[in-house]
Formats: C-alpha cells, sequence, structure tokens
C-alpha cells in the first residue's frame, strides 16, 4: 500500500465518514422528543400528530395546557383530540375531551363528570411521547395510549379489573365533554346511539387569540367491548334517557357542563378502543373522515402508528448530520426543534366550511409576527412544496376575505400584533424562488396591506396609514378615524412597517411595478423616530453609557418619551392586553436593532462597527435580551453586518444549550408553532435566515456535517466543519471554501440549497479575519455604509 501524507490520509477518513449512510433512519427519529418544552412555558403539543395534520390527540391537564399536555405535575382532565403546538395566551382548541372511569359500584352517577371533579393524576414515568404517539398511565391504573390520521384520532385505553364492593366485575365508562380547553363553548349538541354507542356532535367555540367564534364537529365511535348503556350527562348527573341534548354556556357566567357517556362490559384484556373524527363542516363530514381514515379500528392502531412515523421520516429526511461525537441531547433538541416546525399550520384543505376555491387552506398561522423570522424560511428548505402551499393559502384567504392574515386561527382571524407580516412571508418566498404561486395577485394582496386601512386593523391589515403616508412614521397617540384598533405600539409598528413596505418594494421591483419605488422610500421611515440624544438608564439609575434611541413621536412631530429598559427582559411585561406601551413584547433596546434592510445605514447611525458591537453585546450581556421571544431572534447573528461573524457564533452558543436542550423546559419560552424550534434548527446548522433576503448569516455547524437535500431540485447542500471539536473550543470560522474555492463573504444565498453546493469551514480557536472586510458584509438596502476599520479585542 502507497504511503499516504498526514493530511491525505485526513482527508480520505472525512471522505469515508461522510460516505457513510446518513438517510432519515429511525435513529433519527429517535432523537425526537415531543417532551421537550412541556412544562416552564414551551407551551409544545406533546402528543399524536402527522405533519400539518388537524387531529392531535393527547392528554388535557389542569395545568399548563396551552398545548393540551404538560410536564408540570398536573392532573389530567380528559383526552381530546384538536390542538394548537406552543400557542401563548389562552388554550387553544381541545374540544370534546374524553375521559375513561370507573363509576362506584356500578353507579352511573357515582361517577365524576365535571372537569373539576375527575381530574386525575398521571404516574410521572409511564409518558411516553413520540412522533405519531402519546401514551401514559392515570393513577387509578387505566393506560390511554393514541396516534393520529390526518382527521382522526384514535385511542388504546386499557381498563384494569375492578371489583365493586359485592365482588363483582366493574363496568368501564368512557364520557365525552362538550368543551374545550378553555371552556370557551358557546352551545354545543350530541347525540348518542343506543345500539352502536356512536356519539356524534358539535359545539360554537372561541378562538384563543382572536375575534369571532367557530364551529367545529365530531363522531366518535367504539370497539372491542359489548355495549351495555349510554346516555347525556348535565353537571354531575347522568342518565340513560334522553339520548340527544343541547346545551348553551349557561346563565350569569356559570358555565353549565353536559356531554354524553357510554358503559361497556369490560373485554377480557380490558382493552377499549375509540375513534374520533373531527371536521369543521359537518358532523357527517366528521364521520366521513374516521370511517375512511381509520376503516378497522381494532386492527389499524399499530398501521396508523406506522404510517405516521414513516410520514415524519419523510419529512425529516431532507437533512442528515454527522454528530461529530456530541451528546445524544443535542442530538434530540435539534431533531425535535424541526420536528416541532412543522405541527402547524395545520393543512386544513377540505375543511373550510368558510369558502370552496379549489386552493389550499391552512390555519393555526399563531402568529406570523412568531413565525415569519426563522420557521417559514426553515419550511423553504426542508418542504418547498408546503410552503408554496401555506402563501397559496394567504393569497386565497386575501381572495376571499379582503386581507391577508397576521394571524389566523381556528377559521377566525387573530389579532395582529405588529405590522402586515405575511407581507415578508411572501417576499421570502418570492427571493428563494417558490413556485405554484400567483405573484401578480401576491403584489396586489401586499400592496392592498400597505395602501387600505381596514375598519378592524386590530386583526387585519395596518392602522394609521394615513399618518404613515403623511407624517413617514406612525405616532404616539395617532388621531386614527378610519380604522380602529389598539392605539399603542408606535415604535415597533413603525420600524415593523418599514420592513414590510421593503418587503413589497422586493416584490415590485422583481415584477416590473413601476411604483415600486414608493415602498422603498417607505422603508426608510424607521429613520422617523430615531433620536440621537437619547440616554438609557437601568433601573437602579446606572447609565447604560449609550446615547440614540427610538423614541415615540407625537403627530406634531415633538417627541414623547419610552424608557429605552421597558418593556424588557429586566421590567415589565407588555403586550396588547398587559400594559400596552409605544414597542410590542419588547423593548426600544431590542426593537432598536431591527432595521433587517438596512443595517448598513443603522450601523452608522449608532456609531459605526465599533460602538454597534459594544451595543449589541450590551444588550445581550445585561439581561436586556429577551431570548424566549422571537424579536431578539436576528440580534444574535447581527454581528455579521458589523463585520464580526465570529461573535454572533460566540452568541449563539452562550444560549445553546444553556436556555435550549433537550430537557422539558429546554425551551427558554413559548415555542410559537415551531418559531423557537426553528431558531434552535438554524443554528446548530450553521446557517441563519435574515427573512425576506436572499441571504443566511455563516456560522459553523453543531456537527461535523450537515446535508441538506433540496425537495424539488433533488440537490444535496453541505456544510462540513474541518477540526470540528464537540467540546466547541473550536468555534470561529478561520477560513472557507464553496465548492473547493476560497470563499470570504460571511453569508450565503439560496442557490447553495437548490444547487447543491459545498461549503467547508476550518474552524479555531480565536476570532479570525474571515469574513470581516466590507465587501464581504452581507448586503443592506443603502450604500451609505462606511466600513471603518474593524479592530478586534
Amino acid at each position: 500500500m502507497p504511503y499516504l501524507h498526514v493530511n491525505t490520509l485526513a482527508t480520505c477518513i472525512s471522505l469515508l465518514q461522510l460516505l457513510q449512510p446518513t438517510t432519515a433512519t429511525k435513529d433519527d427519529l429517535y432523537h425526537v422528543d415531543p417532551l421537550i418544552g412541556s412544562t416552564n412555558g414551551g407551551n409544545v403539543f406533546a402528543g399524536a400528530s402527522l405533519p400539518y395534520g388537524l387531529a392531535k390527540p393527547v392528554a388535557d391537564v389542569d395545568g399548563q395546557n396551552t398545548g393540551g399536555f404538560s410536564t408540570d405535575g398536573s392532573n389530567v382532565t380528559g383526552f381530546s383530540h384538536m390542538h394548537d403546538s406552543g400557542t401563548g395566551g389562552n388554550p387553544s382548541m381541545g374540544q370534546f375531551p374524553l375521559f375513561p372511569q370507573y363509576c362506584t359500584d356500578n353507579v352511573v352517577d357515582n361517577c365524576k363528570f365535571t372537569k373539576t371533579a375527575r381530574a386525575i393524576h398521571y404516574v410521572n414515568d409511564s409518558v411516553t411521547a413520540r412522533p405519531g404517539y402519546f401514551a401514559l398511565e392515570l393513577v387509578d391504573g387505566i393506560k390511554a395510549e393514541m396516534t393520529a390520521a390526518r382527521r382522526t384520532a384514535l385511542y388504546r385505553f386499557t381498563f384494569p379489573e375492578n371489583k365493586t364492593q359485592n365482588g363483582s366485575m366493574s363496568d368501564p365508562l368512557i364520557g365525552l365533554d362538550l368543551t374545550d380547553s378553555w371552556d370557551s363553548r358557546q352551545n354545543a349538541s350530541i347525540s348518542v346511539d343506543s345500539d352502536s354507542g356512536r356519539i356524534k356532535g358539535n359545539g360554537t367555540f372561541l378562538p384563543s387569540f382572536g375575534a369571532g367564534s367557530y364551529q367545529a364537529y365530531f363522531c366518535a365511535d367504539f370497539a372491542g367491548a359489548k355495549i351495555r348503556d349510554s346516555g347525556i350527562w348535565v353537571n354531575d348527573r347522568a342518565g340513560s334517557e334522553p339520548k340527544e341534548l343541547f346545551v348553551t354556556r349557561g346563565f350569569n357566567n356559570f358555565y353549565l357542563q353536559a356531554g354524553g357517556f357510554v358503559i361497556f362490559e369490560r373485554p377480557d384484556d380490558g382493552v377499549v378502543t375509540a375513534r374520533v373524527g373531527v371536521s369543521f363542516i359537518s358532523t357527517d363530514q366528521a364521520c366521513s373522515n374516521a370511517e375512511m381514515e381509520v376503516p378497522e379500528p381494532l386492527g389499524d392502531f399499530g398501521g396508523l402508528q406506522s404510517t405516521a412515523e414513516d410520514a415524519w421520516k419523510e419529512k425529516l429526511s431532507p437533512i442528515k448530520v454527522i454528530p461529530g461525537g456530541v451528546s445524544d441531547d443535542m442530538l434530540s433538541a435539534f431533531w425535535s426543534g424541526i420536528y416541532r416546525t412543522m405541527l402547524s399550520p395545520q393543512d386544513m384543505t377540505g375543511e373550510n366550511p368558510l369558502w370552496d376555491s379549489g386552493e389550499p387552506y391552512f390555519d393555526s398561522f399563531y402568529c406570523l409576527w412568531d413565525a415569519f423570522r426563522a420557521q417559514h424560511p426553515f419550511l423553504t428548505i426542508l418542504d418547498p412544496k408546503a410552503q408554496s402551499r401555506m402563501v397559496r393559502s394567504l393569497l386565497d384567504t386575501f381572495k376571499h376575505e379582503g386581507w391577508l392574515p397576521d394571524c389566523r386561527m381556528s377559521l377566525c382571524k387573530g389579532w395582529t400584533q405588529g405590522g402586515s407580516n405575511a407581507d415578508v412571508v411572501i417576499a421570502d418566498a418570492y427571493v428563494k424562488n417558490l413556485t405554484g404561486i400567483d405573484w401578480e395577485l401576491a403584489y396586489k394582496a401586499m400592496v392592498n396591506d400597505a395602501e387600505n386601512e381596514p375598519l378592524e386593523w386590530s386583526y387585519e391589515g395596518r392602522g394609521g396609514l394615513q399618518s404613515w403616508k403623511r407624517l413617514d412614521y406612525i405616532p404616539y397617540l395617532d388621531f386614527d378615524y378610519l380604522g380602529f384598533g389598539t392605539n399603542s405600539r408606535s415604535i415597533s409598528r413603525t420600524v415593523e412597517y418599514a420592513y414590510n413596505d421593503h418587503s413589497i418594494s422586493v416584490v415590485g421591483k422583481g415584477l416590473g411595478k413601476a411604483d415600486y419605488t414608493t415602498y422603498v422610500s417607505r422603508s426608510n421611515n424607521w429613520k422617523n423616530i430615531f433620536k440621537d440624544d437619547q440616554t438609557s438608564l437601568l433601573e437602579n439609575g446606572t447609565d447604560t453609557g449609550f446615547v440614540g434611541f427610538f423614541q415615540p413621536k407625537y403627530l406634531n412631530g415633538t417627541w414623547g418619551f419610552q424608557d429605552p429598559i421597558a418593556c424588557s427582559a429586566l421590567a415589565s411585561w407588555c403586550s396588547l392586553t398587559s400594559n400596552p406601551s409605544e414597542t410590542f413584547e419588547s423593548s426600544i433596546w431590542e426593537y432598536q436593532f431591527y432595521v433587517p434592510h438596512d443595517m448598513a445605514t443603522l450601523i452608522k447611525l449608532l456609531g459605526g462597527p465599533d460602538a454597534f458591537v459594544s451595543r449589541l453585546d450590551y444588550f445581550h450581556e445585561s439581561g436586556l435580551a429577551d431570548i424566549s421571544n422571537e424579536p431578539v431572534f436576528l440580534t444574535v447573528y447581527e454581528y455579521h453586518y458589523a463585520g464580526r461573524p465570529a461573535l454572533s457564533a460566540k452568541r449563539a452558543h452562550s444560549y445553546i444549550p444553556r436556555t435550549f436542550n433537550a430537557s422539558e423546559n429546554g425551551l427558554p419560552g413559548n415555542d410559537d408553532s415551531g418559531a423557537m424550534g426553528s431558531f434552535l434548527a438554524w443554528s446548530m446548522m450553521g446557517l441563519f435566515p435574515n427573512p425576506g433576503q436572499n441571504v443566511y448569516l455563516i456560522t459553523p455547524p453543531f456537527f461535523e456535517a450537515v446535508e441538506i437535500t433540496n425537495p424539488e431540485t433533488n440537490q444535496t447542500a453541505t456544510i462540513r466543519n474541518i477540526n470540528f471539536d464537540p467540546t466547541y473550543r473550536n468555534i470561529y470560522i478561520q477560513s472557507a471554501t464553496l465548492n473547493g474555492k476560497p470563499y470570504s463573504k460571511n453569508w450565503i444565498g439560496h442557490d447553495f440549497f437548490t444547487q447543491g453546493l459545498t461549503l467547508e469551514l476550518t474552524l479555531g480557536e480565536h476570532e479570525s479575519e474571515w469574513g470581516t472586510s466590507k465587501e464581504e458584509l452581507p448586503p443592506s438596502q443603502s450604500d451609505s455604509f462606511v466600513h471603518d476599520e474593524v479592530h478586534r479585542a
């Protein structure tokens, strides 16, 4: 055998490692842990689901139940069939929960029907959660398992032997409650078939973060046990007759609790199967969904679970990693973050009663203010076909309801948190060449956001457009008689509207629209709320040492005041309903860094690269940065724009795995439909998007190598670390090559994914010159950036 030079040998070893099978195997799926973020405010959905599935069965608890289940030690109140994942505010959906139990002495009125009375703890170490499957055991010995089809939940309840006082065998009961997790039901009806035990019904409920109401329908069938009795219950009493019931909310804030039940003769194996079809169209549609998707409930559980696993394997398959010795916990955090990006939005095509257009319909955009920053760009590389269908759904909603949604759930309009951020989602799809989208319709919808103010801009469009066009900012205490909404957030709306208009200009210019320059001009409006002599003090009076911040401005052009640290992690929480202010869910300190399209001008305005880096360091190290909320995401990587990409890598490692990890409280805050998961996935892959732009900021992956195969071009992009160190001492890029040629830019475009390029990063322990010169920085809208010499500590 000929002698190999050491470097050649090392290269061969690396090539051999890369040639190892890296397909999405069961081992990759094994690393997905749906319980990550199931307590400490992560609010994740931990149950069974298909990708983008409507049916989402899980145990509901009476503690942190926004996503249904939590590992916070609270009690199980039932098992319901539809949920959202990672939402804040009120619990979302959770309609028509089933609750299995034994009635003392086989007397039906001895059963516990109301939600509080029937609440029961689960055995802590019995909880099992993996893609397509969820199970736990209640402390009374009843075991519950569940899996899902797209619109059908399938349960197996195993009842242990239980005897009455006279020694006879107890009969299992499964009840159904005409409620939801929030107890928002306005009215509902139910019918029970005495022969088959089929329970059908519907209810009218309120959305958890929006306006209006919606109707949901269910169809529940049972198998595996002989039926002994059935009926309805109201409050804490039940009866075999009648078999139908209509219930309203109740009188004088008294919530009337009611539902149905079926009593069974316990089978030898103790297993009673329940199949629940759900629909937003009709009860008949719910039954049809169940019968079509799960025709044989007794024999379909294992097959359904396998089908769900296969669906998740297929969705995960575009991404492969070579771990390079990193821990299983790091792998679990990574794969679980990716998994959660595809729980929502939910594909409700065929389940939209509001209109029938033949276009896709997705729901649970909850909310785009959270998701546009990382989740939707992530789906663009992982599942571009689904992302294209989501954009088409947004456009179809505009076509039929007049406005692009900024937030939408359960067929209802959700509250707008900032700007019209569907504009950014559309621009992101445009610059990354997603196919199948009507771009003329898209531009029309975006321009509508910018030019026409709706009567109710709290849940669609933008408010304050007269002032936006006349004064070039959103005023503090604006006089807005055209439309109505919460008259706050003048700072955050100004900076968001500016970026929304930039997004419109990008699409308009690409389509050859003459008016695109209008939106280029308006995208600069953020400058008009910058007060160059504004200082910032901490609560103890200490001067932060930085001057120049956004401030509210009145209609007459004079300045108002909001403390720059207000609404930060060091001060009080600010939302639409709690302490509304001129910034939304974030401080002026945080919004000061939100000029994604013109970071060059912002950096110059804040004193140049060194001053900007110093300010950004202070923000992250003082406690002002709120890593639990989405506006902070891009700030982790904005060092790139100041010619210090190494500091972006350092900052990402300061948060991962300290605040993002594989524990049950492994998210720093609400997952927001996968927003937190996508931030983690991007960070660990070594590329971070500036959404709405063809820009990915480069940092070293947290693995030896990552491969991403584009599902449409079938080309595989590779990011490979040379000198990778799983203890993360070597986290700074010393040099890079792209397809074997030197590459010095600290960012890369989307063709990296579509063309299947190979990016090799040579790492070291110290910051280098790589990616620091003016020519190597990401693009900005203006060219006003004068790149001063970059000084390194």
